[in-house]
C-alpha cells in the first residue's frame, strides 16, 4: 500500500464515529519525529505553525521556504504526511503537484480564500482542485478547506454545504469547513453524506469523541500545538531568568 492509499485508509477505516483520525500538526523535524514516537498514523503540518517556527507571519512564508520545511518533516518521519500549503501558492496545478510529490507529501490542504481577496469564487477553486486532482492522479489526498465561517459569510453553514459539494465534485477527498461551530457538525454530516470533514480542535471545544459523534472524521489543529510548545518554552525561559539572576 503507497502512502497516500494508507492515508486514504486512515479516513475510511475507522473504527466507530466517535474514533475521528487525529493529526498532530509538526512546525519541523524534531517535533513531526514526537508525533510519530508517540503513535500517531499521520501527520498534517500546518502553515500556520510553520511560519511562526521560520519566523514569518501567518500567509507570508514564501513557497520556496515552505516546500522545504516540508520536505524537511517528510523526511524525518515513516508515517504519510499532508502538507497545508495555503492556496497554492499561484503555481499552475501541474507545477504544484510536481513540488508535492518533490517534497515526499501524499496530501495536501489548500483553502478557498485569503486575507487579501476573502473567498475565492467557487467555481473558480474548483476548477483548481479539479486539475491538481487531473495532474495527481489518486496518488495526492486533497483537503479542500472551506473558510465561509473565518471570511464573513452571511450563511456560513449554507455556504460551506455548498462549496464542500462542489468541491468534493471537482475530486477533494475531504473537505474542512474551518472553524465551523461545533453545533452545525451535525448539519454538515447529515448534508455531506459519507464525504469526510476535518474539524480544528480548539482548547476550549469538546473532545475528540464528541467532535467524531457529531460529524468529524478527522481532527487537525492549525498552530494550536505550536502554541502550547511555545508557553512551555516561555514557562522554562522564566524560570531559568529567575534562577539566573536570583
Amino acid at each position: 500500500m503507497t502512502a497516500a492509499a494508507r492515508l486514504r485508509a486512515l479516513h475510511r477505516d475507522r473504527p466507530a464515529a466517535d474514533a475521528p483520525l487525529v493529526l498532530p500538526g509538526p512546525w519541523d523535524a524534531m517535533s513531526a519525529r514526537a508525533f510519530e514516537e508517540a503513535g500517531f498514523p499521520a501527520l498534517a503540518t500546518p502553515s500556520a505553525a510553520i511560519a511562526a517556527s521560520l519566523g514569518y507571519a501567518d500567509g507570508a512564508t514564501p513557497a520556496d521556504e515552505m516546500f522545504a520545511a516540508v520536505g524537511r518533516i517528510v523526511r524525518s518521519v515513516s508515517v504519510p504526511v499532508t502538507a497545508d500549503l495555503e492556496g497554492g501558492y499561484g503555481l499552475p496545478p501541474a507545477e504544484f503537484v510536481e513540488r508535492v510529490r518533490e517534497s515526499g507529501a501524499v496530501g495536501v490542504n489548500l483553502e478557498d480564500s485569503d486575507r487579501r481577496n476573502g473567498l475565492r469564487d467557487p467555481e473558480e477553486f474548483a476548477e483548481y482542485l479539479a486539475a491538481v486532482r487531473a495532474a495527481a492522479g489518486p496518488g495526492l489526498f486533497v483537503n479542500a478547506r472551506v473558510d465561509t465561517y473565518i471570511r464573513a459569510s452571511p450563511d456560513p453553514l449554507a455556504e460551506a454545504v455548498t462549496r464542500s459539494l462542489r468541491y468534493a465534485e471537482a475530486g477533494a477527498d475531504c473537505v474542512y469547513p474551518i472553524a465551523a461551530a461545533p453545533a452545525d457538525l451535525p448539519a454538515l454530516r447529515t448534508a455531506l453524506g459519507d464525504l469526510p470533514v476535518n474539524a480544528l480542535a480548539t482548547p476550549d471545544g469538546p473532545p475528540f469523541a464528541e467532535l467524531g459523534r457529531l460529524g468529524a472524521t478527522r481532527i487537525t489543529f492549525g498552530e494550536g500545538l505550536l502554541l502550547r510548545a511555545a508557553a512551555d518554552v516561555s514557562a522554562t525561559a522564566r524560570g531559568l531568568f529567575a534562577t539566573a539572576t536570583a
